[in-house]
């Protein structure tokens, strides 16, 4: 094998590395979040960097599924969800 082949797969392995080490240690935060909305309620997880992405990631995924429309998604976004569970801190 040439010297550029090996410095080639090193690299590759090298980033690859990288990648996988900073999705592993990305996400400190992880909740669980209801949220009612026009007499729908929905729950969902997400898990984040800070607590406050967690928090809003989860709160969207559970207003996607019970809005409809831009302005609905919105006002479920900001109402106060019904249950907050915090799975790791």
């Amino acid at each position: 094998m040439s010297r550029t082949a090996i410095l080639g797969i090193i690299f590759v392995v090298a980033v690859l590395g990288v990648i996988i080490y900073s999705t592993m240690n990305l996400a400190h935060f992880r909740v669980e979040v209801c949220v009612t909305f026009r007499g729908q309620s929905q729950c969902r997880t997400a898990s984040a960097d800070t607590e406050e992405h967690a928090l809003r990631s989860a709160t969207s995924n559970a207003c996607a599924l019970i809005s409809s429309g831009v302005t609905d998604s919105m006002a479920c976004e900001r109402s106060i969800p019904t249950k907050v569970t915090w799975l790791k801190r």
